[in-house]
């Protein structure tokens, strides 16, 4: 038989968030949701979806998830990390609420090397949050500043999640990179504002007031971390390298600080490393390989096109649109990760920003920024699920804090979307060629 759009969007949909209910994985429920139209629609073979997911793999692009995600667990091996955290001390430690400030300073420079917002929570939290408890933080806010802090790390170039979109949507990842910049400070910039006012309300201290030796002494420790950043987004801006490429070398850089210069990873750790890096990376390429064939299928039956009809007969303007788009990506996140929306949501909703006028790159930085909020909202809300194990406190106890910290983010997602240009200077101006 050959099955209509609503019959098929409705068995793949309705499927999808019935796994979802009861617990199947993401990444294996968007696989088996498809089964059914495949046995029920003459017109598809199960090689079809195999041979989707095989093209999603067959990118060269996306070898370079697992390269940042190797760099980010050689920085957390290699007590990078806690160097980082000496720099952000002496830079913001000096003011009320010292070490929130640290907490959200630190992931900044986290998020400039590793691109990974979970890699974030665990090594900053692992290190940040009993030593706010310790100071006299309330634990609570202690663990919400850092899961919070941490979605910077897909926000601030380099991140996964924009090497994830560029490939999918064939778009210029270093053109990603830079309109990310920009947001991510303002957010950075935000939550640091927020910190202070929880430092006057319930009178947290300082952390150290840093003389010129000790800044100086942070600095060199911390100096040769953070050319990361430089070697990878310099070399794609400046057409040198390709993401990959640059991926592969931020890994190689960071084994050679750990091992040759701090000396603090040895051969023995490089099992472990690599084998947490390879368990990572399978569950995020497995999702997209799923996600791939479940948004083919999407497609294959018209879905993407209806939606942009109904959307487009509407009429809501570029920010109405924009708005919408936002929230849709804001529901999608507290549910599913956020690779799979990307290719699932993104694909699908690329033509209806298109259709309503903005611009290709500020549809991907609200998107992505729209998703980092799913990592800490729950059900599914990765960064906060693994600060709150860290805090050892349930997710619930922390939820009224959360949404405070939120709130400013929010507002810097709403003035990205009026003022697009806030997310497009940055590209338009280092690299025009991308925008002809």
């Amino acid at each position: 038989m050959i099955i209509s759009t609503g019959i098929a969007c409705a068995i793949l949909v309705g499927g999808f968030l019935f796994l979802i209910l009861i617990r199947v994985p993401v990444a294996f429920a968007l696989g088996i949701a498809t089964i059914p139209i495949v046995m029920m629609d003459i017109r598809l073979t199960p090689f079809i979806i195999l041979d989707r997911m095989f093209q999603s793999y067959n990118s060269f692009i996306l070898l370079a998830v697992p390269f940042f995600l190797l760099a980010a667990n050689l920085m957390n091996s290699g007590k990078i990390t806690a160097k980082l955290i000496d720099l952000a001390r002496v830079l913001t430690g000096w003011m009320p609420g010292g070490l929130g400030h640290v907490n959200v300073a630190v992931s900044m420079l986290f998020a400039g090397i590793s691109g990974s917002s979970t890699a974030d929570a665990a090594g900053c939290g692992k290190i940040l949050i009993p030593a706010m408890v310790k100071e006299g933080y309330d634990t609570r806010f202690a663990i919400a500043i850092t899961a919070c802090s941490s979605v910077m790390g897909v926000i601030i170039p380099p991140s996964i999640l924009m090497v994830v979109w560029g490939g999918v949507m064939q778009m210029s990842v270093g053109a990603l990179f830079l309109a990310g910049a920009i947001p991510g400070l303002m957010i950075g910039f935000a939550l640091m504002a927020t910190v202070y006012g929880y430092a006057k309300v319930y009178n947290y201290p300082i952390a150290l007031k840093p003389t010129l030796p000790e800044f100086w002494s942070a600095f060199k420790g911390a100096a040769l971390a953070l050319l990361t950043p430089v070697l990878v987004i310099g070399g794609i801006v400046g057409g040198i390298v390709t993401p990959t490429e640059s991926a592969i070398i931020a890994a190689a850089y960071a084994l050679i600080l750990g091992m040759f210069v701090y000396r603090t990873v040895t051969i023995k750790d490089l099992a472990g490393i690599f084998y947490d890096t390879g368990r990572f990376a399978s569950i995020s390429l497995f999702a997209i390989g799923t996600a791939s064939a479940f948004g083919w299928m999407l497609a294959f039956y018209n879905v993407p096109r209806l939606i942009v009809e109904t959307m487009t007969a509407s009429e809501f303007g570029v920010i109405g649109t924009s708005l919408v788009i936002a929230a849709l990506f804001l529901f999608f996140g507290l549910f599913i990760d956020a690779i799979p929306t990307i290719i699932i949501l993104g694909t699908v909703l690329l033509p209806v920003a298109t259709a309503a006028g903005i611009h290709p790159v500020a549809f991907a930085i609200i998107g992505i920024i729209s998703l980092a909020f799913g990592l800490v909202t729950p059900p599914y809300g990765l960064c906060l699920l693994i600060s709150a194990a860290i805090g050892g406190m349930n997710v619930v106890s922390v939820m009224r804090d959360v949404c405070i910290i939120l709130a400013p983010m929010l507002l810097i997602l709403i003035l990205i979307i009026v003022f697009p240009e806030i997310a497009l200077w940055l590209p338009r101006t280092l690299m025009p060629m991308t925008f002809k």
